[in-house]
């Protein structure tokens, strides 16, 4: 599931670094070469690709510091616990440098026994916002971004941009725990919050992992006879969780980011598909974006995406059946940017927009 190759950048190199990788060819032979500048141009089978230079500067350099370090590898059940360490470590490190743009109170609480943090912006609640409220379900493959770090990092930004409440849900991960365990957490988590909100007047957004689980939480919530709420956002992800990793993104951004270590099926068959183990794919609780009478009672929703995310077909395809379903969506893609890079771009121009475009967007649907 997204996440599951980690967002770790390293400082950028100074001289050209050189990675050999296995070619996702169908017959398996052979290998090539992919040469990567300090400067981040990736050199692969006599084409050049550099780094878009719709970039802002800082956004340049970071990109450039990603793509010159070697492919990490997929991560298997039995190295989950240092990927997680690994991941957590570096979603910490992105809260920290957010909550210095954006200082906030960060306040534990248990919601029908599931953990949470309630992110509050030290500027206060906006007149507007006394009545809203926002929650949280954070990227990492379903097995990482637990323990507080993954949300803040993700809540943050939004709740300081929009000056409202936002709840980090600390949702159970694989593979201690598997499918449907984060749906019922976030259930639980609505629930308590229901009982002092109007389910219009709540939102709900994720990166990668935590995008998806927002589409299969709606399904979730339509299940158990829940109102839908007011609207939602889905970044860096779609509700096709099972062909997650597919289509024309999968195929071409591997090469973006020079990344072809691995094929489709050894993708499937990392650690975050731990959480969807065993589990029937053609079931509208595991990929509604299958389900056209789930999608039609969809409420509002945002789409996030960058034109080198791998899981960008994944989120193009959402969109478009939403539409087809009749539902109302906005798809925002980003120019350069790889998977849930704008959240790491912390006070980039990038990450700016990409948080500007998310608040105007809960703002616009969400009652007062």
């Amino acid at each position: 599931m997204g996440g599951i190759r980690g967002l770790v950048w390293a400082a950028a190199l100074a001289t050209t670094v050189s990675l050999t990788a296995a070619r996702a060819a169908t017959d398996g032979a052979g290998a090539e070469a992919i040469h990567v500048d300090a400067d981040g141009t990736i050199h692969v089978d006599g084409l050049a690709v550099p780094v878009s230079d719709f970039l802002s500067a800082p956004a340049r350099v970071q990109q450039s510091a990603r793509l010159v370090r070697p492919p990490a590898p997929v991560v298997t059940e039995a190295g989950v616990k240092d990927a997680r360490a690994g991941t957590d470590a570096f979603q910490q490190s992105v809260a920290d440098r957010w909550r210095a743009v954006y200082p906030a109170r960060i306040e534990p609480a248990m919601m029908n026994g599931v953990r949470t943090e309630v992110i509050t912006p030290e500027t206060g609640i906006a007149p507007e916002n006394q009545n809203r409220i926002l929650i949280n379900l954070h990227g990492g493959g379903f097995f990482a971004g637990g323990g507080g770090a993954g949300g803040r990092a993700e809540s943050l930004p939004v709740a300081g941009r929009g000056r409202i409440k936002v709840v980090a849900v600390d949702y159970r991960l694989a593979p201690e725990n598997r499918f449907p365990a984060a749906s019922e957490d976030v259930e639980q988590v609505y629930r308590a919050l229901l009982a002092h909100y109007k389910p219009e007047q709540i939102g709900i957004y994720g990166c990668s992992a935590g995008g998806t689980l927002v589409a299969q939480s709606v399904a979730w919530f339509q299940k158990r006879r829940l109102p839908p709420p007011g609207a939602i956002g889905i970044f860096c992800s779609g509700a096709m969780p099972t062909f997650w990793y597919g289509g024309d993104s999968f195929a071409v951004t591997q090469m973006m980011n020079a990344r072809l270590q691995a094929t489709p099926e050894q993708m499937r068959d990392g650690a975050g598909t731990l959480y969807l183990a065993g589990v029937d794919g053609n079931d509208p609780l595991v990929t509604p974006g299958l389900f056209p009478e789930v999608l039609a009672k969809f409420p509002p929703t945002l789409i996030i995406t960058g034109t080198r995310d791998s899981a960008m077909s994944n989120a193009i395809v959402t969109n478009a059946r939403l539409l087809a379903a009749g539902a109302e969506t906005q798809l925002f893609v980003q120019e350069g940017l790889g998977h849930g890079e704008f959240a790491t771009l912390v006070g980039s121009a990038e990450a700016v927009q990409a948080y500007d475009v998310v608040w105007r967007f809960f703002d616009r649907h969400l009652a007062r």
